[in-house]
């Protein structure tokens, strides 16, 4: 029996229960009579605090909320590439479909086609030891990426029944698994995963390898490692959203997750249009075949903006432990932590820094945390590298986004103003911008560009230096 609550007050995006009723933190919640989704955010002996994800207009006391038992969660499963998602995981199509070209509220939908058939080749065999995170099947799931079917990290156990090589949809039963307890579970190619807890690994290794990112002064004078952070800072119009269309486009990352948070819409239309026109250098297919959009637009509810970094993070996680190199494009932080400030103003908390939430730093750092270069629980190697644009206000670097982005990113490419409208692009200003990878990818500079390639990029730095002193 689902656990329900009362609402007795609401504050925009917040809603409170009075009493304890027996819901969790961070678990998923249906608020109201038109089932919006929410998540539990506080909870006090007299007081339960709900943070909504849809427009709460209309909702008034005494509206019931019900619990589901489980935190706020994504679906991983084949088609999640070459798709385009809400904040929490639902897809536009699929919701304009339902309710046209606006989102509307309440609006329910699978995450993934559960109809459609996918060519499915299983690896493993009866009587197989499967541990946590091993690859059972593949899918073709684009023309550019094969889909590993992966054991949760949270099983292990001895194969009993396995399907034969063929068609399924993801929720088809593909594997019989007895627990090491003696159970028996039954498994299809979906499972589901908390959006705020880190997919577990088996080793994190140091930065050695470059993304190359195809734009020359980048990868020259301020490298970025797979499995690194950067910021791309910049006021308005210095190119900040152009240049992370660049990476995506010609990075030799093998996934790409694009999360448009709080940004204008045409944006999100224009990386739609052009990325499934543009093809893929490497593999000559479309670069939506490697590709995930989030769109949260600016206009889209507040509180689902902080949700949809999480979610862009797990699906990378995911892409991750099958062994890809992913690169996750958040653009842009700074209307993330607007978000976090105006609920922070719902909830009448203590502010900091011109008005931000005083979690503002451990929140990014936790955001930024979760990149690595990573040995997965099944012994391959993948690694989530995360480009991060930050849009200061009035293109001050000294607003507090911009200051704490510094303390937990190892990569900045700083934008200039000037050099922007004198349309020098991309408007790096070379001053400003640093790298601390450098020396960590001095080895493989070494092995596969030229032994003197660092020595030649700090006499160029030197060179630049003096010109500008």
């Amino acid at each position: 029996m689902a656990k329900t609550g009362v609402i007795y007050g609401i504050n925009g995006p917040i809603v409170h229960i009075k009493g304890d009723v027996g819901f969790e933190m961070h678990e998923m919640v249906y608020v109201g009579k038109d089932n919006l989704v929410g998540e539990v955010i506080g909870l006090a002996s007299d007081d339960t605090i709900i943070e909504v994800y849809e427009e709460t207009t209309g909702m008034k006391p005494g509206e019931i909320v019900t619990g589901t038992g489980a935190p706020v969660s994504v679906t991983l499963a084949p088609g999640i590439l070459n798709n385009i998602f809400d904040g929490i995981e639902r897809p536009l199509s699929e919701i304009a479909k339902e309710g046209g070209a606006y989102i509307g509220r309440g609006v329910n939908v699978d995450s993934l086609d559960t109809q459609k058939l996918w060519e499915t080749h299983m690896t493993v065999k009866a009587g197989d030891r499967l541990y946590p995170g091993s690859i059972i099947a593949e899918v073709p799931e684009t023309p550019a990426i094969t889909h590993k079917v992966m054991l949760p990290p949270d099983l292990e156990g001895y194969v009993i029944d396995v399907a034969a090589d063929g068609r399924y949809t993801i929720n088809d039963t593909i594997l019989t698994l007895q627990l090491l307890d003696g159970t028996e579970k039954k498994l299809s190619m979906t499972q589901k995963w908390p959006i705020r807890v880190p997919r577990p690994t088996a080793k994190r290794y140091p930065a050695s390898v470059p993304l190359i990112t195809g734009q020359r002064i980048m990868d020259t004078m301020f490298p970025l490692a797979k499995g690194g952070t950067a910021a791309i800072p910049g006021g308005f119009g210095t190119g900040k959203t152009m240049s992370q269309h660049q990476i995506a486009k010609w990075s030799d990352a093998d996934v790409i997750i694009y999360i448009g948070c709080g940004e204008r819409g045409n944006e999100m239309t224009q990386v739609l249009e052009e990325f499934s026109e543009l093809i893929d250098p490497k593999s000559g297919n479309p670069l939506m075949d490697r590709t995930t959009l989030i769109a949260n637009t600016s206009n889209m509810p507040v509180a689902a903006r902080e949700a949809s970094l999480y979610s862009g993070l797990t699906l990378a996680e995911y892409y991750r432990d099958m062994g890809y190199d992913v690169a996750i494009m958040a653009d842009s932080t700074s209307r993330w932590a607007e978000a976090l400030r105006e609920l922070s103003g719902r909830l009448e908390e203590m502010p900091a820094e011109e008005g931000f939430p005083a979690y503002l730093a451990s929140r990014l750092s936790a955001f930024y945390e979760r990149a690595g270069m990573m040995q997965n629980l099944n012994g391959t190697e993948g690694s989530v590298t995360i480009i991060g644009a930050v849009s200061p206000q009035g293109g001050d670097f000294s607003e507090p986004v911009t200051q704490n982005t510094k303390r937990f990113v190892r990569c900045f490419w700083g934008l200039d103003k000037s050099l922007a409208y004198a349309r020098h692009y991309p408007a790096i200003q070379w001053l400003t911008s640093y790298s601390e990878y450098l020396t960590d990818l001095a080895p493989w500079y070494n092995d596969h560009v030229n032994p003197k390639f660092v020595d030649y990029r700090n006499r160029l730095m030197y060179l630049l230096n003096q010109e500008a002193a």
